[in-house]
C-alpha cells in the first residue's frame, strides 16, 4: 500500500469512527476490512497525528491542578472546586461539603465502614447529602473515629454528622459517647475499656473510608478553641513545631506526630491507619491552612484531597 493510499484509508476510517460515529463493526462491514484491523488502524491514526484528541472544557484548569497535585503528592485523587473571590468562610465550607458529598456518593458501597471526625466543614457534608435526591442505599456502617468536644455547636458534633450521613444512605449509624480529650490518662483508658465504647471502637480496625478536616495551629482552630487548650498551650505547640492537627493529633511540617502530653488523654482511632486505608479523605481549604494541609500530605495521611482552586495553587507553590 502506497503512503498516500495508507493515509487515505486512515483518514477515511478515522472520519467514519470519530465524526460519523460508526462502530468498528459497522466500519468493518462497509469497507470489507477485519474489525481487528480497524482497531489497529485507528491506533495508527492517533500515533501518526492524523487524529488529535483534545479535551475542551471550562473545567480544564481545575483538572490540570488536580493532576499536578496527584503527581506531586502521590495521591489517589484530588478534587479541586471553584471558589469565588468574594466567597466567605461559610460559603466555602458549603462548597467543600457538597463536593465531598458527591465524592462519597460515587465511592461508597455495601459493607464499607466509613469513619468521620467532627467539625464545621464535615457538618456540611451531612447537610449536602440530606438535600440530594435519589441517593443509593448502602449496607454500610457509619462510625465516629474521634470523641467529640462538649462545648461546640451540636451541628458540628461527630454523632450528629454520623446520623445525617447514615440517614442519607439508609446505612447504620454508630454513636460514640466519649469526649475528644479527657482530664487524665486513666479516665481515657477507662472510657475506652467500657463495653459501650468498644461497640464503636471495634470498627476502627476495619474503617476503609475516613473523612476528616485539617486544622491549622491558630486560635481560630475549632479544636484548639474548644476549651481543652489555653493560649500558652497553643504557643507551646508552635514552639514544638506543630503545623496541623488531624483527629486530635498534632503534626510537624514534615507530617511527623508531635509527642505531647495530650496524646495520652485524647480519644481517636490510631491516625497511622489513615496511611493504609482505601480512602483517606482530607477536606480543607483557606490560605491559613495551606501549611497544615501540606504537613498532612507530607506525612502520608491523605490519599484523597478535596480543596479549593486557590488552596491547590498555594500548595503547589509552597511545595516548590
Amino acid at each position: 500500500m502506497t503512503d498516500w493510499n495508507k493515509d487515505r484509508i486512515l483518514m477515511r476510517i478515522a472520519s467514519m469512527y470519530y465524526i460519523e460515529n460508526l462502530t468498528q463493526s459497522e466500519i468493518s462491514k462497509e469497507l470489507g476490512i477485519y474489525r481487528t484491523t480497524i482497531s489497529r488502524l485507528l491506533k495508527t491514526a492517533r500515533e501518526e497525528g492524523i487524529v488529535n484528541i483534545s479535551i475542551s472544557s471550562d473545567a480544564k484548569e481545575y483538572f490540570d491542578l488536580e493532576k499536578r497535585l496527584e503527581k506531586t503528592f502521590s495521591l489517589k485523587e484530588v478534587v479541586v472546586v471553584p471558589c469565588e473571590t468574594n466567597e466567605n468562610d461559610a460559603m466555602m465550607k458549603k462548597t467543600l461539603g457538597r463536593a465531598c458529598a458527591e465524592y462519597l456518593i460515587r465511592i461508597i458501597k455495601n459493607s464499607d465502614v466509613v469513619g468521620f471526625t467532627w467539625g464545621s466543614t464535615l457538618a456540611e457534608v451531612g447537610e449536602a447529602l440530606l438535600k440530594m435526591s435519589n441517593i443509593k442505599h448502602v449496607s454500610a456502617d457509619i462510625v465516629p473515629i474521634t470523641g467529640g468536644p462538649g462545648n461546640v455547636s451540636n451541628d458540628y458534633q461527630v454523632n450528629t454528622i454520623v446520623s445525617k450521613i447514615a440517614k442519607a444512605f439508609n446505612a447504620t449509624p454508630h454513636n460514640f459517647y466519649a469526649p475528644s480529650v479527657t482530664s487524665k490518662k486513666e479516665t481515657r483508658d477507662a472510657i475506652l475499656g467500657d463495653d459501650s465504647c468498644k461497640a464503636v471502637t471495634k470498627f476502627w480496625d476495619t474503617v476503609n473510608i475516613a473523612l476528616f478536616s485539617i486544622g491549622a495551629i491558630s486560635r481560630s482552630n475549632t479544636f484548639l478553641s474548644s476549651g481543652y487548650f489555653q493560649d500558652d498551650d497553643i504557643d507551646r505547640l508552635k514552639e514544638l513545631g506543630a503545623e496541623s492537627n488531624i483527629c486530635s493529633k498534632f503534626l510537624d511540617k514534615n507530617g511527623a506526630i508531635i509527642d505531647v502530653e495530650i496524646n495520652d488523654r485524647s480519644i481517636e482511632m490510631d491516625i497511622n491507619r489513615l496511611k493504609n486505608i482505601e480512602y483517606s479523605i482530607g477536606v480543607s481549604a483557606s490560605d491559613e491552612k495551606v501549611p497544615a494541609i501540606l504537613s498532612a500530605l507530607r506525612g502520608g495521611f491523605i490519599n484523597v484531597l478535596i480543596t479549593t482552586e486557590k488552596t491547590a495553587k498555594l500548595l503547589l507553590e509552597l511545595q516548590g
